[in-house]
């Protein structure tokens, strides 16, 4: 099917007429309720808003006469999963051009390229994403002549795994008129060989070659937006926190709700205030296309990835002596742009990686909760390397930490290298925090990484990776239970949206947004879980996807 035909198909789905009552019966239900009380159930019930109307127990009478009625065949059901934490854009355009996330040497990722490049001969510049030189075992930033090696003659501009470096071959650099006399911006480095720049731009410097790329055209817009939905849905997330949207971003969203071929629920995170502004004007917007888009705050970067070493450490790097990473913030400009947005009663999301980041993330909501009224839930992204004396801080200042488990053990190796043993105790600390009384918002940050979100709850509960290493689990205390990573990626990742009236639980009035699956998750072991796919995902009581036997 093409992509047009699948777009139309999803408009005529997402315009089928109401039902009534729907009964999805014979069914194990999990679900937690608004307190995150385990609920169990065996039938539920539609009504003609796509809401549920009731949970029903085996003793339960079932409605006479549904107009629709499906037999779960004793398969379980549980709460369509919410990806706190994405990047829908960057998921779709990941999809769409060159991925290098799946090569694991340098020369796999050049053989990778030239082949790419052979492939489409026509496009002016090569773009892709995904490279990762920890993965690779480098031991080194990978280099414009690297790159040059593979594609002589056309620019080429690939951004690492996490989005916080870009690699460029000489091309692109000279397309973008970088030179030794180049000026860094601040909250960047470039990586400097011989003299020159190497072919490594570093956060904000990523932006001297990346404004020199040809911008995509709305079409590409809105085919990377259908690619990502079909593969969220094929997943299982029916809701997802978009982290930095931008005003184009933002029009692909309107264009796919006008048309109706919006069937993902998409929680926007302005990129920063002139996004926010620009898109929502001077308040959140309301919730458009039935609950499907809102805008309801701001992103703000206050440093970058470990991986790149642009985290913002307390300490140098162990394997980097003389680096800490970088602030892409002062103090007074964080603080501004959080009251701007408060102000207006958006809510302020800050992206803080390193343990100095996050102290500084914690002073700066400090020093604003008195002073601003109304419930701020003010959230920390990623929150990855914490001082263990900051983490009480979360709790006091109801700060919610909202993290990606699938990190932990992509990052466990380079974790140990950055931080050395010592720094440890802090990293990934799902479980020091939720006993700290903070309320944890589980996602994936894709396409960093996979946006299925059950290898993130088996991370969550055992620690390991897909080979189930390290055995035991790495640093297995920071685990948590199987009820706190369902409510994760489904209550606490609403209510860290300001969702929780109408998303991420199954109770009656909520928006019947759910999966069907072949296991429980609560009984699963970490390995079952970690390869469960949906057989059915269901948005708004319609069915949107169904699994091929």
């Amino acid at each position: 099917m093409t992509v047009r035909a699948s777009l139309a198909a999803l408009a005529l789905l997402f315009t089928a007429p109401a039902h009534a009552d729907t009964l999805v019966d014979n069914v194990n239900g999990i679900t937690l309720d608004k307190d995150g009380k385990l609920v169990r159930f065996t039938g539920l019930v539609i009504d003609r808003e796509g809401k549920v109307k009731q949970l029903l127990d085996r003793k339960d009478k079932r409605p006479e006469r549904p107009d629709f009625k499906q037999d779960g065949g004793g398969r379980t059901l549980i709460p369509g999963m919410i990806d706190a934490h994405g990047h829908v854009m960057g998921m779709g355009f990941s999809l769409m051009l060159l991925d290098l996330s799946e090569t694991k040497s340098l020369a796999e990722a050049q053989a990778a390229i030239r082949k790419y490049a052979a492939a489409n001969p026509e496009m002016p510049w090569i773009i892709g994403s995904g490279w990762n030189q920890e993965k690779w075992g480098l031991g080194r930033f990978p280099t414009s002549a690297d790159l040059d090696a593979a594609v002589p003659d056309r620019p080429v501009w690939l951004e690492r795994v996490d989005g916080h470096a870009g690699w460029a071959n000489s091309a692109a650099i000279a397309a973008a008129k970088v030179t030794t006399a180049s000026k860094v911006p601040e909250g960047g480095r470039i990586e400097m060989e011989g003299g020159k720049p190497s072919g490594v731009f570093v956060d904000s410097a990523m932006a001297l070659v990346d404004n020199a790329k040809p911008k995509p055209l709305a079409r590409d817009l809105d085919r990377a937006l259908f690619l990502a939905q079909q593969k969220l849905l094929e997943q299982g997330v029916t809701s997802i926190a978009d982290m930095g949207t931008t005003i184009a971003d933002w029009q692909a969203y309107r264009r796919a709700g006008d048309k109706k071929q919006l069937a993902i629920r998409i929680l926007s995170y302005g990129a920063d205030i002139d996004n926010m502004t620009i898109i929502a004007g001077q308040e959140p917007t309301p919730w458009l296309y039935d609950d499907r888009l809102r805008m309801v705050g701001v992103k703000l970067y206050l440093d970058g990835a470990l991986g790149s070493r642009g985290a913002w450490l307390k300490a140098p790097y162990s394997d980097a002596p003389g680096q800490k990473g970088l602030p892409l913030l002062t103090p007074a400009q964080l603080r501004n742009k959080m009251v701007r947005a408060s102000m207006d009663k958006f809510q302020v999301a800050i992206h803080a990686i390193g343990d100095a980041a996050n102290a500084e993330a914690l002073a700066a909501i400090g020093d604003l909760t008195a002073d601003l009224p109304g419930e701020r839930r003010w959230r920390i992204e990623h929150a990855q390397i914490l001082d263990p004396t900051d983490i009480p801080r979360f709790a006091q200042l109801k700060v919610i930490a909202s993290m990606q488990p699938i990190h932990q053990p992509s990052d466990r190796l380079m974790a140990e290298a950055r931080l050395g043993p010592d720094r440890l105790r802090g990293a990934y600390a799902w479980r020091s925090l939720e006993n700290a009384g903070v309320r944890l918002a589980f996602g994936s940050d894709v396409p960093v990484e996979s946006s299925n979100p059950f290898p993130g709850i088996a991370a969550a509960i055992s620690r390991t990776d897909a080979a189930g290493q390290p055995f035991g689990g790495w640093h297995p205390e920071e685990a948590v239970t199987r009820e706190t990573a369902l409510d994760g990626f489904t209550r606490t990742a609403a209510f860290a949206a300001f969702a929780e009236d109408r998303l991420g639980t199954l109770m009656p009035g909520m928006r019947a947004d759910f999966l069907i699956v072949d296991a429980d998750p609560l009984l699963a072991s970490p390995d079952e879980i970690r390869r469960m796919t949906p057989r059915e995902t269901w948005i708004g009581g319609y069915r949107y996807y169904k699994r091929k036997e």
